[in-house]
C-alpha cells in the first residue's frame, strides 16, 4: 500500500470492500486458469471502474488499495487479452486513464461514457470471446435493460453488486404503495425492468375505518433481494447462481448483495463450482 498521491481516488467503503475485491480476485484467477487451454480470447470489463484505486486509512495515514481494475491487470496465469474500463465521472476517468501509460504492453481500453449505454451498444463476435464483467455501481445506476442485453451475449460471467440499502431507502415508509415520488418510482422500474418492485407490498388482512384494503410495506432486505434474484433466474435460466454474498455495515444492516450469473451454458458446471467454493470460504 502506498500513500495517496491524488485526492480523487475512490473512497473506501469498509471491510466489505476488501471482501468484495478478494472474491473478485479469486474468481478472476480461477476463471483464467480454467480457460487457459481453451481457444477463446479473454475479456474483462469493469463497467464502473472508478479510478482503479480505493482510498483508505492505515495507522493514521491515507493509503491506496488496488481496486478491481488493477487486480484484473495483475492476473498472470493467463492474462486477459483485452481489458475495458468504463467510468462516466470525468474526474475519476482522468485518473483511470493513466493505466494506459502504466501498462503499455497491455490491450487496455478506457471509456468515459455511461456504462449502461456502453454495454447495450457492444457489438462483438462473442463466438470467439469469453470474459468476466463486473457491475459495481456507486449507487443504483444499473438498469434491467442492460442486464437483459448482457444475458443475450452468452459470453460474460457477470458479478453484480446489488444496492439493497439504497433501494430500501427509496421505498416509501407509508402504507400506501403509491406514496412514492415519480422520480424514484421511475428509477425502481428501471432497476427491476418493470413494476415488480410494487410486489414488495402485500394486502393487509385488516380493513381501515373507511372499509378500504390497506397495503403493508415489507421492510426486509431479503424480500428485495429475492425479487431481483427471481428476475435473474427467469432471465438466465441454468446460468443463474443462487449463491451470493451479503455485505453489511457495522450495525449488521445489509448494504449490498454480491450476485453472479454464468456467461455461457457450457461454463455452468465449472463456474458454479468455483463461485460456491469462493463464497463458502468467505463466510
Amino acid at each position: 500500500m502506498n500513500k495517496i498521491a491524488e485526492p480523487s481516488s475512490d473512497y473506501f467503503g469498509g471491510q466489505w470492500t476488501i471482501e468484495k475485491l478478494d472474491i473478485l480476485g479469486k474468481y478472476l484467477d480461477a476463471y483464467t486458469n480454467a480457460l487457459k487451454n481453451q481457444p477463446f480470447k479473454l475479456m474483462y470489463i469493469d463497467a464502473f471502474a472508478g479510478t482503479g484505486e480505493i482510498s483508505s486509512r492505515h495507522e493514521d495515514a491515507e493509503v491506496l488499495i488496488e481496486g478491481s481494475a488493477r487486480r484484473a491487470l495483475r492476473i498472470a496465469n493467463k492474462p486477459f487479452d483485452r481489458l475495458i474500463f468504463v467510468e462516466k465521472d470525468p474526474q475519476r476517468y482522468g485518473q483511470l486513464a493513466t493505466l494506459h501509460r502504466q501498462n503499455p504492453d497491455r490491450n487496455i481500453e478506457t471509456e468515459n461514457v455511461d456504462a449502461n449505454s456502453f454495454l447495450r451498444n457492444m457489438q462483438e463476435d462473442w463466438r470467439s470471446w469469453r470474459g468476466v464483467l463486473l457491475l459495481d455501481p456507486f449507487a443504483t445506476e444499473v438498469e434491467w435493460a442492460t442486464i437483459e442485453k448482457i444475458a443475450g451475449f452468452n459470453a460474460l460471467d457477470t458479478w453484480i453488486l446489488f444496492p439493497v440499502s439504497a433501494i430500501a431507502r427509496m421505498m416509501p415508509i407509508s402504507k400506501n404503495p403509491d406514496d412514492i415520488s415519480k422520480k424514484w418510482a421511475e428509477r425502481l422500474t428501471r432497476i427491476f425492468g418493470d413494476e415488480s418492485w410494487r410486489g414488495l407490498y402485500s394486502p393487509s388482512p385488516q380493513l381501515s375505518l373507511f372499509g378500504d384494503e390497506r397495503s403493508e410495506r415489507n421492510p426486509g432486505a431479503n424480500e428485495i433481494i429475492r425479487t431481483y434474484k427471481d428476475k435473474l433466474q427467469r432471465l438466465f435460466g441454468r446460468r443463474y447462481v443462487d449463491a451470493s454474498k451479503t455485505f453489511v455495515n457495522t450495525q449488521n444492516t445489509p448494504l449490498f448483495e454480491f450476485m453472479f450469473c454464468v456467461g455461457h451454458e457450457r461454463g455452468v458446471p465449472v463456474a458454479k463450482r468455483i463461485v460456491n467454493h469462493i463464497l463458502n470460504a468467505s463466510t
